[in-house]
């Protein structure tokens, strides 16, 4: 197997799928995980081959963009690798990282089992987090018909995946019951790091969009 020409090939078609997604799971998505992947790969040693390809699928079976997905088997990132003739070996890691790497839920206990995946797990998390992931929490709720803000409906934490999948809370709420945890649960220490700059500006734009909210200065 040529592992420049399958990565090349994976670029091809996630860019061809994703490119003009308007919820936040765009191409440049992909882009920015992978690229922050590689970084903290590099740092904790990582097989950087399985990191930037999982990194490059882990929205190729994403419920959120494939109606009907079973986001317990990614079928069409598997297809794909057997295609590209990847070992069943890396295969199989693979599946298990795009399996494993998504927010689950508040109360829900999603740990990664491998280093690769904790590796594109906060690549992912850190671009949910900031003033990318502010832009992108807006976007999705746009584009799923999703209120901004409504203070009478409060923030829930989610026990199970399915609950979580099925919530359609206001987009303010997101941040609730997602985007806030997420700098306690990162697994490298980049990752940490990243995400305490990044949620304390998160922390900020929150302050000032209730003030707002209220008709404060």
């Amino acid at each position: 197997m040529d592992k420049e020409l399958a990565l090349k090939q994976t670029e091809a078609l996630v860019r061809e799928t994703l490119t003009g997604d308007s919820s936040g799971h765009d191409w440049w998505h992909i882009h920015r995980v992978r690229r922050l992947a590689l970084e903290l790969g590099k740092a904790e040693g990582a097989d950087l081959f399985i990191v930037e390809l999982a990194a490059l699928l882990h929205d190729l079976d994403d419920y959120k963009l494939v109606p009907h997905c079973d986001s317990e088997e990614p079928e069409r990132a598997r297809d794909w690798l057997e295609q590209m003739e990847v070992s069943l070996e890396v295969t199989d890691h693979i599946c298990q990282i795009i399996k494993e790497v998504s927010f689950k839920g508040a109360s829900v206990d999603s740990r990664m089992t491998s280093l690769e995946g904790m590796v594109v797990q906060d690549a992912d998390r850190l671009d949910a987090i900031g003033a990318i992931g502010i832009a992108r929490a807006f976007a999705y709720g746009g584009a799923k018909g999703r209120l901004m803000h409504d203070p009478e409906v409060p923030a829930v934490m989610h026990a199970s995946f399915e609950d979580y999948k099925k919530n359609s809370g206001p987009t303010i709420n997101h941040f609730y019951e997602k985007l806030l945890l997420l700098k306690e649960r990162m697994n490298t220490r980049a990752g940490k790091q990243i995400a305490s700059t990044r949620h304390e500006f998160m922390k900020q734009f929150l302050s000032q969009f209730l003030n707002e909210w209220d008709g404060q200065a």
